[in-house]
Parts: structure tokens; sequence; C-alpha cells
């Protein structure tokens, strides 16, 4: 007989309630959830219990691969690095975002990407990370190389999602010019003219790569079943078009307009934690706490801190009226999970992989206590 493991004096954040108790654990799985007391086990000192963590786009991988510039990393020990990190922050299924398709000022290249896509393969099959590993591919389209670094990944099992995105400068995430010119002026050290035939070109290889490769990135991923979102949708015409192309994610509209139309049409909208903390975009688009309140937010992500996915589920209820912790914690478990179809996880039910977090609020903090992922401690 397989051995069970016994939760026990746990507030256990379910579905849609929450209630004190004890979880049973065998095989893996969830095989049982008794409220009141009665059964024997280890002590949660009555610390909450949630699901297992998704994170469906997280750019953080690459900054331990290539920490500095021109320094590169050894990618496997890359990957453990981020895995631990996220594993500790209570992720237990991640979507590790890679780049298709480079900005002349990237430092670096889809070698590069595949590179870290074959250490996450290998450490997966050598069974060295704490959390599930999968691949999201952000694709900027409007790139002349993206359909040729996103080749790199034909027979790519691992990909359960990809994004097609546009950051040239007068749409989308940087509709003011303004903002454009804080976020990369600044950071290439541009002349104004230089700046200026920076963004002329940004903007003709948008003009002639975006669209031919959305149809081509989007009929692929229908035909090999990885999952679509669209990235910082922000007229109802954008909206228009990523239903058109089969998308079921939308991430980061930039406007209530955008987030509104993608939800009315079924498409889960996903904002990042980090918007949630802060109480805006880093953008000076629209907040994350405003769609909330709205009843337009589906699914958190933590975009570039890992921590802020568990911070901002237990944080939301508290700036924003009537979001329970039952439906906060959805929006980094449950909703994720489904929006790539990963449906044995992302809730506490029987039948379901026990895939948890001990979770302590010491000032409002969530403290990270212990990690399961499928029955098997990993933090």
């Amino acid at each position: 007989m397989t051995a069970e493991t016994v939760l026990n004096n746990a507030r256990i954040v379910l579905a849609d309630e929450i209630v004190e108790g004890s979880i049973v654990l065998r095989d893996g799985l969830i095989t049982g959830i008794d409220a009141g007391a009665g059964r024997t086990g280890e002590d949660m000192s009555g610390d909450f219990i949630i699901p297992g963590l998704v994170e469906l786009h997280t750019d953080h991988l690459e900054g331990h691969y290539a920490p500095r510039p021109k320094v590169r990393w050894n990618p496997i020990a890359a990957v453990l690095a981020h895995d631990a990190q996220v594993a500790t922050a209570g992720i237990t299924t991640v979507l590790d975002a890679l780049r298709v398709g480079m900005d002349d000022d990237a430092d670096m290249n889809s070698a590069d990407m595949r590179k870290l896509a074959d250490a996450i393969e290998d450490s997966v099959q050598q069974d060295r990370l704490r959390a599930d590993h999968f691949i999201h591919l952000r694709c900027e389209v409007s790139a002349p190389d993206c359909l040729a670094a996103f080749a790199h990944f034909d027979g790519d099992d691992r990909i359960k999602l990809a994004s097609l995105m546009d950051h040239a400068p007068g749409q989308r995430q940087f509709v003011d010019l303004e903002t454009y010119a804080y976020y990369y002026q600044r950071k290439l050290k541009l002349t104004d003219r230089e700046f200026q035939q920076f963004c002329e070109k940004r903007m003709a290889e948008s003009a002639t790569n975006s669209g031919p490769n959305r149809a081509f990135i989007a009929a692929a991923c229908h035909q090999r079943g990885i999952v679509l979102a669209s990235h910082d949708d922000a007229t109802t015409g954008h909206v228009d078009e990523a239903i058109e192309q089969g998308v079921r994610v939308a991430e980061f509209p930039t406007t209530e307009e955008a987030a509104r139309a993608s939800k009315e049409a079924g498409l889960g909208v996903l904002m990042g934690a980090p918007n949630v903390m802060r109480g805006a975009s880093h953008s000076g688009n629209v907040s994350a706490r405003t769609l909330a309140g709205d009843g337009l937010l589906d699914i958190l992500s933590s975009d570039y801190i890992p921590f802020s996915l568990i911070q901002s589920a237990f944080f939301l209820g508290d700036v924003v009226d009537g979001v329970s912790l039952p439906q906060a914690v959805a929006m980094v478990s449950k909703n994720p999970a489904e929006a790539v179809g990963l449906t044995d996880r992302g809730v506490i039910e029987q039948g379901r992989r026990a895939d948890l977090v001990r979770v302590r609020l010491d000032d409002h903090v969530p403290v990270v206590r212990t990690v399961w992922r499928q029955g098997r401690r990993v933090a």
C-alpha cells in the first residue's frame, strides 16, 4: 500500500470557500478533504493551504542566462536558478517565456533561446526541477527574423502557449511616444535624431512583417495544438483581429476598452501581478486593480517578479472590493491552468494533482513555508 500524507489543522482555500480541516495526499493526488478536526498528520498550525500557482508568462529565465551584457551563464545552471526561485515563490507550474524574433538592440539571439529550451527539456528528463516547466514563445511579429526563429521550435512538444506581440512605437503598449522614448531612448543612449530613425525603422518593420507573421504563426499553432495569446491589445480592432486568429488569452490589454471586448468574447484576460502590487502599469496603461474591480480580470502573471504572483493573490482582496481570497487564488492557479488546457491541477479537490503551497501571512506579506508538487515536497 502506498503511504499517504495528511496535512491537518489547515485553512484550505477551495474553489469557492475556505474550510478548516485536513487534506489527504496519495500517489501524487489529492484523495481526501475533511472539514474539522479528527485526522492525525502533519500539523499546519492554522496556515493556509492553496493550490500550487500556475505561471503563464515570466521573462525571468533570461536574466539568469544573461545576467550582464555579453555574459552567458551555463544554460542548465540558469534553468536551475530560475526554477529554485519560482518554486520557493509557490509556483509549481511555469511556462518559461522565450523570445522569438529579436530587436536590433537585443543582447541575445535565437540560438540562445534554443539553448535555453534544450536546457529546460534536459532538466525535465533528468528530474532536476522542482516546478513543472513548459515553454511560452513570445513572438515579436514585427521582427524580420520572427519566422526563422519560430522554426527553431518545430516539433517541440513542451510549448503550451505562444503570444503574438508587436512592440513597435505608436500603438499597443507604446501609443504614447513619450513613454517609448523614456524606455528606449534612455536605454540605448540615442540622440533625438537617432531615436527618430530608430522609431521609423521599427514602424516600417511592423507595417511589413506583423500581418503575415501573425497569420503564419496563428495557423501553425492551431495545427500543433498550441494555445494563442494576444499581447497589449489597445482597441476593439485589435481584439477583433485576435478573435479571428483564434486567440484564447488576452495578455496585458492596455485599455479597459480592449479588456472588456476580450472578456465579452470569452478570452481569458491576463494582467501583471506587479501592476496589482504597484497600483499601476509601468508603461502608464490601464490598472489591473481597475479591471479586477470591473470584473474584467481572469488571470495574473508574475511577469518579471516571481514572488509578485503569490503576493497579489493575498493582496488583491484588500484593495479591490468584492474580490474574495478564493477568487484571487483562482487567478493564479485554476484560471491560468484551464487557459492552457492543464485541467489536472490548479484547484484543491479530490482527484487533482497534489500541487500545494503552505502559506502564513506575516505583516500582510505571504510567507511560503512549504511547497509540494504531486505530493512531493520541493521547497
